[in-house]
């Protein structure tokens, strides 16, 4: 394992300002989630059920708009999308502190679906930045940012809500997500790499890329977060039971960092490892958590196995997209991709609950990593399917000139003749995407959930935004 390969990846031109600009633009959307939820329960003197309710508001309206974002990236461009989903931030929070419950409700669903798209987006530009052999420590990179970003926000936002209130944490908030908005707009990353701008793709149909092949790789993104989702609460739960609450907060942290330890071997490596493969084992090592008994530190060293297969796993899903769809569509594609992670979110919180309820969390656990292998194992077949198709992918492809702008400006520094452009050309051009099954995989999500104050919140921090 060498660090050669991340200092290759910050000296190309742009990675290093969208790195930067990622982790801290992250902070406020991933604080959002919290900062609503004990305004509901502090501020309103509502109960969970009601706050939780304003999370599922929001995490319902970001799986609709990732999508809906991802897709209007590919046809109009970067900014003004950004310019948009920034404005009906700022809108939103300047507002938000005032509302009712209902109307809060509401606006929660409203401003989830025009939700500034910084996880999805930076991906999306990563893919452009860097050539397509170099995504892999690339997006390790971008994981690791991810990781400080989800350490950092739950503490600073209970911290601010604690010491502040709600409603001047909340102003706080819209002013954090707008700046990110802003400082997105002027940083302007490519959304395509130089050979895609240009000799840019026409639009491709969905029925050319949004196969069954697709459907398993989403299906994985989202068993994954399932399954982080639900061993977050199960942690929870295993430590309040047993009286060790105090230590909630360091277990978690602990549990990320293992994520950002494996995210930086894995992206250092030599060679790839599927996804599916990632998934199945992590899912694995989950069901024996319940066994674990003794004080808080038998857990920390149990959690070792699974939690180093956090990031990679995670992060696998993206740069397998990367390869598999088109530029053209790459934007929807990570819109679908933080949809799956959204789904997952969704199920694995109550899904853990109804579990630890009736049986307590040592079953929570294994219930959970079962249901995680035997997920991966319904898509296997769609998997080898995938593979299927790669001995008959077309050589080459025609370059069409696209109908509509592709949104960002070339790479800064970058020349017809500079050796790193024409690396990002040749990987590119071949339809990789096209019935090629791939089993280099990347990082570029978060590992954990982060809990934050005594855990009751975990699932809103989450949301949808990995």
């Amino acid at each position: 394992m060498t660090i050669e390969p991340y200092r290759k990846i910050l000296g190309l031109p742009g990675v290093r300002a969208l790195m930067l600009v990622g982790l801290v633009a992250r902070v406020p959307v991933i604080a959002a989630g919290i900062v609503l939820t004990l305004h509901v329960v502090n501020t309103m003197h509502l109960g969970y059920a009601q706050a939780g309710l304003v999370g599922t508001a929001s995490t319902l309206g970001s799986a609709i708009g990732s999508p809906l974002a991802g897709r209007l990236l590919d046809r109009h461009g970067l900014r003004p999308v950004l310019i948009v989903t920034t404005a009906a931030q700022a809108l939103f929070w300047s507002i938000a502190p005032q509302l009712s419950y209902h109307v809060l409700l509401v606006g929660a669903l409203v401003a989830g679906v025009l939700g500034l798209p910084v996880f999805s987006l930076v991906r999306q530009c990563i893919a452009a930045l860097i050539p397509a052999d170099q995504r892999r420590p690339g997006f390790a990179l971008d994981s690791m940012a991810v990781e400080l970003s989800y350490m950092l926000a739950p503490a600073a936002a209970v911290a601010a809500v604690t010491a502040f209130g709600s409603r001047p944490t909340m102003y706080a908030v819209g002013i954090g997500v707008v700046g990110a908005g802003l400082a997105l707009i002027a940083l302007n990353p490519p959304t395509r790499s130089v050979a895609e701008q240009e000799n840019p793709q026409a639009a491709v149909p969905r029925r050319q890329w949004l196969r069954p092949r697709l459907f398993a790789l989403l299906s994985i993104t989202a068993v994954l977060t399932f399954v982080l989702t639900a061993t977050d609460l199960t942690l929870i739960a295993t430590l309040k039971g047993s009286g060790q609450e105090t230590w909630i907060g360091l277990v978690i942290a602990v549990w990320c960092g293992y994520s950002l330890i494996g995210g930086f071997v894995y992206g250092a490596l030599h060679r790839s490892i599927s996804p599916l493969l990632l998934a199945g084992v992590m899912s694995a090592l989950t069901i024996p958590l319940g066994l674990v008994g003794g004080g808080w530190w038998w857990l920390l060293l149990a959690l070792i196995p699974a939690g180093v297969l956090c990031a990679p796993s995670l992060s696998a899903t993206i740069d397998t997209m990367s390869q598999w769809v088109p530029s053209a569509a790459r934007g929807e594609a990570m819109g679908l991709h933080g949809t799956a992670l959204t789904i997952g979110v969704a199920a694995g919180a109550p899904f853990a609950g109804t579990i630890i309820d009736g049986y307590g969390p040592g079953w929570a656990f294994a219930a959970t990593g079962t249901a995680g292998v035997l997920l991966v194992l319904i898509a296997l077949p769609f998997w080898r399917l995938a593979g299927a198709g790669a001995r008959t992918a077309p050589a080459t492809a025609e370059a069409v000139p696209a109908a509509t702008p592709t949104g960002g400006t070339t790479l800064a520094g970058a020349a017809a003749g500079d050796p790193g452009s024409a690396r990002a050309a040749g990987p590119e051009s071949a339809p990789a995407w096209e019935g090629a099954i791939l089993t280099e995989a990347a990082i570029s999500g978060a590992g954990a959930t982060t809990s934050a104050a005594d855990g009751a919140f975990t699932q809103d921090a989450a949301a949808s935004h990995r």
